[in-house]
C-alpha cells in the first residue's frame, strides 16, 4: 500500500513539472526573457532532485519490506510438529461404524491444542465455510462440521449404526435373531415342523470413543450398546418391541511407548485378531456375517478383564490378560449339559454354572435344578491367557494363544463327620492359532483353529469345561473348533464365506447308581459335531465420512448338529437354513490423528 502512494506522487510530481513546463513555453513565445528561462530552468532542477529522493525512498521501504517478510517466515514453524500415532481400525467387523470397526478412519487437518500438562494435543482444525457459500447450514453436504466432538482437551465421536434385520428359517428354532447351534431341532419334532420370519431391530448399536494425550500417554475409552438385553416384557410382539438395552463394551486403553494397559469389558484376548493385539472391534475378527451368534467354532466372549500389552516393535505384540472366570458345565446357548451324579445333583446352578437353566440331567433322569444367577457360582482365580501376534505387513497376521482356567467344588456327601465335606479341583487349558491373510489385493483368507482341555465355555458355551464323577472329582472335557474361509472386496461390494465345527470329545463315568454319568456316554444324545457352511455379501449404496453409509448385507447360513448316539428311529442329525436380509445405516465417525 504505501509503496503505491509513493509512486503515485511520482507519478503526479511528474505531471506537475510537465504542465509547468508547457505553460512557461508557451507563455515565453510571446515575451520570455533570459531572466525567467533562467529561473525555470531552477525550479526543473529542484523537481528533479525532489523526484530522485522519493525513488530512494521507495527503494528503503522495499527493503524494509523484504526484510519483514523474511523475519516473519523465520518465526513460523516450517511444519506443524509431529505427535505420535495410535493405531487406527481397519476392516470391518459385522459392520461396525467408523470407529466401532467398520471403515478406515479419515483426518483432517492437524492444529495443536494445549493438553493437560502442557503437552500439545493434536485435532483436525475447524475449517471456516468458504466466502462464496453465504451462510451455509452445518449440515449441508459442503459444510465443515466434523465428524467428532471437542470436549475440553479429549476428542469424542459417536460410533454406532441402526439396523433393521429380516430373518427366515425353514424351522422354528425359537432362539431369537441370533443361532443356538446347539439346539437346533431334529426333524422329528413340533419345532421342525414350522418356520419362522421375523423382524428386528435388536442388533442396532450405539457408543462412543474417548481419545485424548496426557504427557505423551494416550488414552482411548471405548463404549458400546446393543439391544440384545434379556426384557421382562411378555408382549415385545404383541403391542411394543421394548427391546433392552445391552452393554457389550466398556473399557479403556492407555499407552504410553511400548507398553499398553486395558481394564473392562472388552473383546475376550482369547477372540482371534485382524490386527495386532488391539481390543477396537475393527481389529478383531469375528465374522462378517449378521448373526449375532456369530459362526459355530469361533472362540469368543465379552467379559470383564485387565491386560497388559508389550509393543516391542511395529510388527510384533506380546499380551497377558486376567479375565472373568466361569465353572461351566453346559446348558447355556442351547447346548447340552452335562449328566450330574444323582446324590450331587444340587451342584447344577449353585457350584457349576447351567447358564440359568432349570432342569438337569442326572443319572439318565430328567430333574429340576436351582437357575443360575449372575455371579452366582464360586471360582477359584481369573481365566489366564497369553498371547502373541506377528504383523509383517499390513497384508498378514498370525498370532498363537494359550489359556488357563482352574475349577474347583465342594463334595458335601464326603468326610466321617455330618457336614464334613471335601474339596476336589482340576485345570483346564488351551491353545489357539489364527491366521488372516491378503493373498492378492481385496483378497483374504481367514483360518482360526482352537483345540482345549476345559476350555468349551469360549466356543459360544457349546462345549462344557468339566464334568464331576461320583465322588464329585472334577475331569476337563476335551473340545475344539475351527473357523475357515475368505473375505473379498469388490468395489463397494463385499463378498464372504466360511465353514465352522465344533467337536466335543467324549468324558464319561459310572455313578453309584451303575448308570453313566458325564459327557457323551453310550445312548447320550449330547451333541458330538456341531457345523455351519454360511456365505453372504455387503452392499454399500453410498458412503459419505461425513454422512455416513447405507448398505444392505444378505447370508445364508446352513447349520448341523450330530448327537453322540441316536435312538431307535430317531433322525441321526439335525439341520436348520437360515436367511438373513439386513438394512443398515452407519453414523459418520473418525478420530483424529494423535
Amino acid at each position: 500500500m504505501r509503496k503505491s502512494f509513493v509512486l503515485t506522487a511520482i507519478l503526479l510530481a511528474g505531471f506537475g513539472v510537465n504542465s509547468l513546463f508547457a505553460q512557461n513555453v508557451t507563455t515565453g513565445a510571446a515575451d520570455a526573457s533570459a531572466g525567467d528561462l533562467e529561473s525555470l530552468k531552477a525550479r526543473i532542477s529542484d523537481q528533479q532532485a525532489q523526484i530522485k529522493k522519493l525513488q530512494q525512498a521507495v527503494e528503503e521501504q522495499q527493503k524494509l519490506l523484504e526484510r519483514a517478510l523474511q523475519n516473519a517466515a523465520t518465526a513460523q514453524p516450517a511444519a506443524t510438529p509431529a505427535v505420535a500415532a495410535s493405531p487406527q481400525p481397519v476392516s470391518t467387523s459385522n459392520g461396525t461404524a467408523v470407529v466401532a470397526a467398520s471403515t478406515t478412519n479419515v483426518a483432517g487437518p492437524v492444529r495443536l491444542v494445549p493438553a493437560l500438562g502442557g503437552q500439545p494435543l493434536a485435532y483436525p482444525a475447524r475449517q471456516d465455510p468458504d466466502a462464496t457459500s453465504g451462510n451455509a447450514s452445518p449440515c449441508s453436504e459442503g459444510s465443515p462440521s466434523p465428524t467428532f466432538i471437542h470436549l475440553g482437551n479429549v476428542c469424542i465421536v459417536p460410533i454406532g449404526f441402526m439396523d433393521l434385520t429380516g430373518l427366515w428359517r425353514s424351522e422354528n428354532a425359537g432362539s431369537g435373531i441370533g443361532t443356538n447351534f446347539g439346539s437346533i431341532p431334529y426333524n422329528n419334532t413340533v419345532a421342525a415342523k414350522n418356520s419362522e420370519l421375523r423382524f428386528s431391530p435388536q442388533n442396532s448399536r450405539i457408543g462412543f470413543r474417548i481419545d485424548g494425550d496426557w504427557k505423551g500417554t494416550h488414552f482411548i475409552g471405548y463404549n458400546e450398546f446393543d439391544f440384545l438385553g434379556t426384557s421382562g416384557a411378555t408382549n415385545l410382539t404383541v403391542t411394543n418391541g421394548a427391546f433392552v438395552p445391552r452393554l457389550r463394551l466398556f473399557w479403556v486403553d492407555v499407552q504410553k511407548g511400548k507398553v499398553e494397559f486395558l481394564a473392562g469389558q472388552s473383546w475376550s484376548m482369547l477372540t482371534p485378531n485382524r490386527s495386532g493385539i488391539s481390543a477396537l472391534p475393527g481389529d478383531i475378527f469375528y465374522s462378517q456375517v449378521m448373526d449375532v451368534n456369530y459362526m459355530a467354532g469361533l472362540t469368543w466372549t465379552r467379559q470383564p478383564g485387565v491386560r497388559v500389552l508389550l509393543h516391542p516393535s511395529e510388527k510384533v505384540t506380546f499380551g497377558l490378560s486376567f479375565e472373568n472366570p466361569d465353572q461351566y458345565m453346559g446348558g447355556a446357548n442351547g447346548s447340552t449339559a452335562i449328566t450330574l451324579p444323582s446324590a450331587l445333583s444340587s451342584l447344577a446352578g449353585s457350584q457349576l454354572d447351567n447358564g440359568g437353566s432349570i432342569t438337569a440331567t442326572v443319572s439318565g433322569t430328567t430333574v429340576t435344578a436351582a437357575a443360575n444367577t449372575v455371579l452366582a457360582t464360586p471360582t477359584v482365580s481369573p481365566d489366564i491367557i497369553a498371547k502373541i501376534a506377528f504383523d509383517p505387513t499390513s497384508r498378514f497376521h498370525f498370532e498363537v494363544a494359550g489359556i488357563e482356567s482352574q475349577f474347583k467344588i465342594w463334595n458335601p456327601n464326603t468326610g466321617k463327620a455330618l457336614g464334613a465335606g471335601q474339596h476336589f479341583s482340576t485345570s483346564g487349558a488351551g491353545v489357539q492359532v489364527g491366521l488372516n491373510a491378503a493373498v492378492t489385493k481385496g483378497f483374504r483368507l481367514i483360518s482360526t483353529n482352537y483345540w482345549s482341555d476345559g476350555g468349551g465355555r469360549y466356543l459360544f458355551g457349546q462345549a462344557p469345561d468339566v464334568i464331576v464323577r461320583s465322588n464329585g472329582s472334577l475331569s476337563a472335557v476335551h473340545s475344539g473348533g475351527t473357523v475357515d474361509g475368505f473375505e473379498a472386496t469388490i468395489k463397494k461390494t463385499l463378498l464372504f464365506a466360511y465353514y465352522g465345527g465344533i467337536l466335543i470329545e467324549r468324558d464319561d463315568a459310572i455313578d453309584t447308581t451303575g448308570k453313566y454319568i458325564g459327557y457323551g456316554y453310550p445312548g447320550s444324545s449330547q451333541n458330538r459335531v456341531i457345523q455351519e457352511i454360511t456365505g453372504g455379501f455387503n452392499q454399500t449404496f453410498w458412503r459419505n465420512p461425513k454422512f455416513g453409509a447405507i448398505s444392505l448385507i444378505g447370508q445364508y447360513e446352513y447349520a448341523t448338529r450330530d448327537p453322540w448316539a441316536v435312538a431307535a428311529g430317531s433322525p441321526k442329525a439335525a439341520n436348520d437354513s437360515t436367511i438373513y436380509l439386513d438394512v443398515r445405516y452407519t453414523l459418520p465417525g473418525s478420530t483424529p490423528k494423535f
